[in-house]
């Protein structure tokens, strides 16, 4: 049954996201490359002139940064990632540049923290996408990626923010520039392999509601490990854990069971020998196991989601994708309302509780 004809009646609006988001990332590739390579020069001039740089954001855009990180490692330039909210209240401000991610550009901390940074003396590079958010009106260089905004979930605009991010960390061999042609083919490629993927779900038994679920992934796709488990808390309203396959090796192992479900992101070059291995023994303990990756072989889990190639090192481009839908599947399996939040606003504006009332005032203590 393809995606467009699925049972349970009309598409979510997650579900339309996910599919808009090869196309809304194919644009804001052109938009790097084209309209807003100025602004992506002049935030790459600022970076590579100052010794001090701190990527941060929150929610979806953290992963975001987890990402980058990435990219700046391996380009020679590493960076300090902090969550906008540990960087807001328990740091000082020794940095010249602070890059903050957000979506919408109006999350309390992150406005916050452009008070904190000007008072600091550091310079902003703002990724947002929306024009006339706090964020893109302060920053000393703004890149707002044009992207429409998500429903709920953060979905195109969560991977057209991490695209920008990673384009800032500037390297020849794997700069958005240059490797922006194949980047693009990718994307198409990607498009057409969602029904696919739709299809693979439909016939797994991967998804099962109530089952325990372990992300696990190394370097960029981290980001993707990360927000996962991010879409299964949001989306499924169900717990999740996500962590580096390396770490997971250190301990947690001892969790496993027969029954519980795993995904494990397996990279373009490292490690792969290493971490289907690991694939190989979760299925023997009992688990299932879900993989993503390039070149992956059918026997190499009980649910593969082969990935179409990359450029060097810009797999998490896409690679968020399968589970993107795996999530959508499960919660319509869970029976809840992967469109709703019950909780949590669509933007968090205030630092106060959990629940919808205003913020009680505590009195002064002397």
């Amino acid at each position: 049954m393809s995606i467009e004809q699925q049972e349970g009646g009309p598409q979510t609006r997650f579900l339309q996201d996910i599919l808009r988001q090869p196309s809304e990332m194919r644009r804001a590739v052109e938009f790097l490359t084209g309209p807003g390579s100025d602004a992506l020069r002049a935030a790459r001039s600022l970076i590579e002139s100052s010794r001090g740089v701190v990527l941060t954001g929150i929610g979806a855009s953290w992963h975001g940064v987890m990402s980058a990180s990435t990219f700046f490692d391996l380009a020679a330039r590493p960076v300090v990632i902090q969550d906008a909210g540990e960087l807001l209240h328990f740091t000082s401000m020794p940095w010249k540049v602070v890059v903050a991610i957000s979506r919408t550009g109006r999350s309390v901390e992150i406005v916050k923290l452009l008070a904190k940074a000007k008072a600091g003396g550091a310079a902003v590079i703002g990724i947002t996408n929306c024009a006339g958010s706090p964020l893109a009106k302060e920053s000393d260089v703004p890149i707002v990626i044009p992207t429409k905004l998500d429903h709920g979930i953060s979905v195109a605009t969560f991977s057209t923010l991490r695209i920008a991010a990673c384009a800032l960390a500037s390297s020849s061999e794997m700069s958005l520039e240059s490797v922006a042609k194949p980047l693009t083919r990718t994307l198409g490629e990607a498009d057409q392999q969602l029904d696919l993927w739709g299809q693979q779900l439909d016939r797994s038994r991967w998804l099962e509601p109530g089952e325990p679920y372990y992300f696990l992934a190394r370097g960029a796709s981290l980001g993707s490990c990360h927000e996962a488990r991010l879409l299964w808390e949001e989306g499924v309203k169900a717990p999740a854990t996500a962590m580096s396959t390396s770490s997971f090796r250190h301990g947690p192992q001892e969790i496993v069971r027969p029954g519980m479900r795993f995904c494990l992101w397996v990279d373009q070059v490292h490690m792969r020998d290493q971490d289907l291995s690991v694939a190989h023994d979760l299925r023997e303990l009992g688990a299932s196991v879900m993989v993503i990756g390039e070149n992956v072989s059918p026997d190499d889990g009980d649910l593969v989601c082969k990935l179409p190639a990359s450029p060097p090192h810009w797999q998490f481009a896409i690679d968020i994708l399968p589970v993107q839908l795996a999530a959508e599947r499960l919660s319509k399996l869970s029976g809840v309302d992967c469109d709703s939040f019950r909780i949590c606003s669509y933007i968090v504006e205030d630092e106060h509780g959990l629940l919808h009332r205003e913020a009680e005032v505590m009195p002064d203590v002397d």
